[in-house]
């Protein structure tokens, strides 16, 4: 669909919807009109639907946007139902394909009636629509509160794939339906702003390791997938694959998944289940997108053959490729209970080890293009003694980002914070990094900085 097309669906939608919740509040339920209006309504979803699976309608800072389109504000009217749907707590609907004419009917009663806060929960268990708020804003400028906002995004991540995890070791299957509430807020984060929520994926969290990792290799891999062109809901499916591709070790008893000393080879023979037991968890789950099965089966499978499990087809699908990437990366960074951390240019040469047969090294280029040899948000010390904060990969020489230089030689605060392009500096002004550094021993937020 055309841009123009896109732009001239959202912005009917929008106005489909205002008529609507207007004629619910001037006539009773059932009236006529009232149907009359919801059913203009679908027509214009049907429209939107034919290419796309599901579209999300929400606020984004000051603006209305329907999809990724950012809806005109000069009708009153649009103006009216942003208000109201505020007034009543609700920030993002998202209506998915096959809905019904009796749930457009709850929501737009709901929102009409000035509920939506009461009726939010019924809402949710509604087949077609999800509803919530958006964790997130449209832009991110270089100041703490926006950072803030992606923060609270990101830990709110965490919560959710904890309490997703909970859900698959007692139920059986996680709850599908809050995992693609919080694969959206994300996958809208990685489409607006990909550099600072990537910067985010650097937080250190090691009592939480799991849900990290979990939120980590799913930022990280829509981010890959956005660089090539991927986009609303197929990005989303990625996003979901990759935060549920070790899903399986849900059945993988806790004293091997913790064990500070290396694996015997039972255990390892354990361990190495969970590919398989994650892809029968996740067949098993209502409206698991078709690729999260795929992704959790094949994710410790490498393009050459190797890997486990056994591979049942010889090319790997490309979000298993994207997904395997960003799982080890985000293994090899982390500090676990039995090993440190490794820096960012020790795993990139992992990933272009072996000859470069076990992973897709077009990908791996691309993803060295995104993450930087220093990624954004890290804290590294230059040749000169001085402290600076990564602010911008540079994608033809990843050892040369951009950086804002925040201490001196002497470890003072300099008075004015010096932003540099490593990659162009004048001769007399030429600095190059010499290592990264751990940000708590010099006290500072690098993430404040973006």
């Amino acid at each position: 669909m055309s841009v123009p097309q896109r732009t001239r669906l959202a912005d009917e939608l929008s106005r489909r919807l205002a008529a609507a919740i207007r004629g619910a509040q001037l006539y009773a339920p059932g009236h006529p009109l009232v149907r009359r209006s919801i059913l203009s309504l679908l027509d214009t979803l049907a429209l939107v639907h034919q290419s796309a699976a599901s579209v999300a309608v929400g606020i984004v800072g000051e603006d209305l946007v329907v999809g990724e389109v950012p809806v005109a504000r000069a009708a009153e009217t649009m103006g009216e139902l942003m208000r109201r749907l505020q007034h009543i707590g609700i920030e993002r609907i998202v209506i998915d394909r096959g809905v019904q004419e009796d749930e457009i009917a709850q929501l737009v009663d709901a929102i009409a009636s000035g509920e939506g806060r009461d009726a939010a929960a019924s809402l949710g268990r509604l087949p077609h629509l999800r509803v919530g708020r958006l964790e997130m804003e449209q832009q991110v400028s270089a100041n703490s509160g926006d950072i803030a906002t992606f923060r609270r995004l990101y830990h709110d991540a965490v919560r959710v794939s904890g309490d997703l995890w909970d859900g698959a070791r007692t139920e059986g299957s996680p709850d599908t339906r809050a995992a693609r509430d919080m694969v959206d807020s994300l996958a809208q984060a990685v489409t607006q702003n990909r550099t600072a929520l990537l910067s985010l994926t650097a937080l250190k969290n090691y009592d939480n390791y799991t849900f990290t990792h979990m939120v980590n290799v799913s930022i990280l891999t829509m981010g890959q997938a956005r660089g090539v062109g991927i986009d609303g809901n197929r990005l989303r499916e990625f996003g979901m694959a990759a935060l549920m591709h070790d899903i399986g070790k849900v059945q993988t008893p806790n004293e091997i998944l913790n064990k500070p000393g290396a694996l015997t080879q039972e255990e390892f023979t354990i361990l190495k289940r969970h590919p398989v037991d994650g892809a029968e968890i996740l067949r098993k789950t209502p409206e698991m997108p078709t690729l999260a099965p795929v992704v959790a089966f094949e994710h410790h499978l490498r393009a050459d053959g190797t890997g486990y499990p056994v591979a049942v087809r010889s090319t790997l699908n490309l979000g298993t490729m994207m997904a395997g990437i960003a799982d080890v990366y985000d293994a090899m960074r982390s500090q676990r209970v039995y090993h440190a951390t490794f820096p960012t240019d020790r795993i990139l040469a992992v990933l272009q080890g072996n000859d470069g047969m076990q992973f897709d090294q077009h990908l791996v280029r691309r993803f060295v293009q995104l993450v930087g040899i220093y990624p954004v948000g890290n804290l590294v010390r230059l040749d000169s003694g001085e402290i600076a904060v990564v602010l911008k990969a540079y994608a033809p020489d990843p050892y040369r980002p951009q950086v804002r230089i925040l201490l001196g030689a002497d470890r003072q605060p300099l008075p004015q914070p010096l932003d540099l392009n490593l990659w162009e500096t004048e001769e007399e002004r030429r600095r190059s990094i010499e290592a990264p550094v751990d940000a708590a021993e010099y006290g500072i937020d690098p993430l404040i900085h973006l």
